[in-house]
């Protein structure tokens, strides 16, 4: 069975199936907190609605005086009523398209804005959340909850509230007529309506964990089409081709199976309450026509009551077929709700100051950290970073090394011990002018869309052009800029893919050099670049960081030789700490790990 885009959107969830929803009410009490933003929009959409519905309900009632017009002695037809009653019914009919038409866009448009406004807040959220959340959650999930999950919303909120709200009105003002016309006939629906309403709730309660299901395997198939994409070069290097489809298709059947699942048991609802309004139909026919020889009641309040129960069931019918794209809108919600609900980072304390004048000595003492409680990934680590010097940390793989990084940047506090800057305990001071104080370039290089000028002055907006130029320069990126079509204009890819990754860095490292900050940050900074380069840089990285702390993690030691002090860290501790001329003295772990490279 196709998966329709909007309902895959639903789905493109993390696959997480432990996830737990919250209930109905709290979502729909979540939605009203953005729908009540705009409750003068909305109280002139609950007019139109209700003019267009009390135009639609005046239909039956004319009709039944039309009807009523023929039910004469032969040759004895009141034609000038029909044609009256016919001319009203289409005036009415009209008035309410029309109504109908305005209240559609009217909904676009406070959709638009409700939307926008959910956007808004879920980045801005994303903005304040701990880097924690970014390391345990997937980056296409959280994509599609502030993109695919909201797209859901927003069609549910334009479309499904005004079928809701229109059915409401529709079933009041029928019954109010059928009511008026033959109470006796009403007694009829007492029979059928239970069991619309009971069969109804009932299939909601068992559809509902089919959806949830349905979402969870369809992020899963998403997230697993997401990986292998990006990981191509990978999966042809290793020729493993058959091994990803084959993995595929059991991803996909499961996705597919959980999907026909969801829609099989919503897909009976609509037909089911169809065949139950059909029976009510046909109850109200033969009752009418009893009353008619019974009690005489007239051709006009049959068919006008038979019309009136044919728009008091229809609502009832449509509500019950949009029940799945109810439960996939509630479902997206959840899932958006979820993000503005997950714990912001700490505060700063209310005494913290800003970091405006640093020295650049930093100092840990006795730092002990763990992502996961009892598996410390660092252990009683303590060294200090006097004011301009340069500190290599190495290690091995899964050492701890660029888990001090986050600790000094503060995107994790640890459990136990302190970090210093200039004498003072870091969270002393503001997280944003914590980590303005340093200037960093990762492993892991990003660029944007946009100039090579723009992102190499990124951390420093108001850069001018020959400040950036010195940067690239130092760098050693400037001869290749000229190089390209439009120079510093030149546009670079979102995913930057029009460079190479040696570049990337380069420019990376232009960005970093071009900051007035005290202490700078390199986590394998160069692992992209050959030697001779790496050599170059950090040459004119010394020259340009004078005076400045510098920590920098590397895997070729031959780059570190000039460092003021080396770190050698091995399951979290400091094994060896000292000058490269002095660890190779002592012939330990350092020792061996330069040995082992040369």
């Amino acid at each position: 069975m196709p998966v329709s885009s909007r309902q895959f959107a639903v789905g493109s969830a993390g696959g997480n199936l432990a996830y737990k929803p919250k209930n109905t009410g709290y979502v729909l009490k979540r939605l009203w907190g953005y729908l009540k933003r705009h409750i003068w929009w909305l109280l002139l959409a609950f007019t139109l609605t209700v003019s267009a519905n009390l135009f639609g309900l005046a239909g039956p009632y004319l009709s039944g005086k039309a009807i009523n017009a023929m039910d004469h002695a032969p040759g004895a037809v009141d034609f000038d009523g029909i044609f009256y009653y016919a001319k009203l019914l289409l005036l009415f009919y009209a008035a309410s398209s029309l109504f109908s038409y305005i209240l559609t866009r009217l909904m676009q448009y406070i959709t638009k804005r409700i939307v926008r406004e959910m956007r808004n807040d879920v980045f801005d959220k994303l903005m304040t959340l701990p880097v924690s959340y970014f390391d345990k959650n997937q980056t296409g999930d959280i994509i599609s909850r502030i993109s695919y999950d909201i797209d859901v919303v927003n069609t549910s909120l334009s479309s499904d509230l005004i079928t809701i709200l229109a059915s409401l009105i529709t079933v009041i003002g029928s019954f109010i007529m059928m009511v008026i016309i033959s109470p006796v006939l009403v007694l009829v629906l007492l029979v059928t309506i239970p069991m619309s309403i009971f069969y109804t709730g009932y299939m909601s309660k068992r559809i509902r964990p089919l959806f949830r299901v349905r979402s969870a395997k369809l992020g899963a198939l998403n997230g697993f089409a997401e990986e292998t994409i990006g990981g191509q070069k990978t999966v042809r290097a290793y020729a493993v081709e058959d091994k990803m489809l084959g993995r595929f298709d059991a991803v996909n059947d499961d996705a597919i199976d959980a999907y026909y699942k969801a829609e099989h048991a919503s897909c009976i609802v609509g037909p089911t309450i169809n065949f139950i309004n059909n029976i009510s139909l046909a109850l109200v026919a033969v009752f009418g026509a009893i009353l008619r020889i019974t009690r005489g009641l007239d051709l006009k309040a049959i068919s006008s009551f038979v019309l009136y129960s044919k728009k008091f069931s229809g609502p009832i019918n449509e509500t019950a077929n949009i029940i799945s794209e109810l439960q996939s809108a509630l479902a997206a919600a959840e899932r958006v709700f979820k993000v503005l609900d997950d714990e912001e980072e700490t505060a700063d304390t209310e005494d913290a100051k800003e970091l405006a004048e640093t020295v650049g000595k930093v100092e840990l003492d006795d730092v002990t950290f763990a992502y996961t409680e009892g598996r410390n990934v660092l252990k009683n680590v303590s060294f200090t970073a006097e004011p301009g010097s340069m500190t290599a940390i190495v290690g091995e793989t899964g050492s701890g090394k660029t888990t001090i990084i986050n600790l000094l940047m503060r995107f994790y506090d640890p459990q136990t011990g302190e970090i210093r800057i200039d004498d003072t305990e870091h969270r002393g001071f503001t997280r944003e002018s914590l980590r303005k104080s340093y200037a960093m370039v990762l492993q892991d290089t990003w660029l944007f869309g946009g100039t090579v000028f723009e992102n190499i002055a990124y951390g420093k907006p108001d850069a001018t052009r020959e400040e950036v130029i010195n940067a690239a320069k130092a760098a050693k990126i400037h001869s290749f800029i000229m190089r390209l079509p439009q120079g510093y204009d030149t546009v670079i890819n979102e995913d930057g893919s029009n460079i190479s990754k040696g570049q990337k860095q380069l420019l990376t490292i232009a960005r970093a050099m071009l900051l007035e900050a005290k202490m700078l940050i390199l986590d394998e900074a160069t692992s992209n670049v050959d030697t001779r380069t790496e050599m170059q840089i950090q040459s004119a990285m010394r020259g340009l960081m004078s005076g400045k702390t510098c920590f920098v993690i590397a895997h070729r030691l031959s780059t570190i030789k000039n460092a003021d002090k080396i770190l050698l860290i091995d399951r979290g501790i400091v094994k060896e700490s000292g000058t490269h001329r002095e660890l190779l003295e002592k012939k330990g772990a350092y020792w061996q790990l330069y040995t082992a490279q040369e």
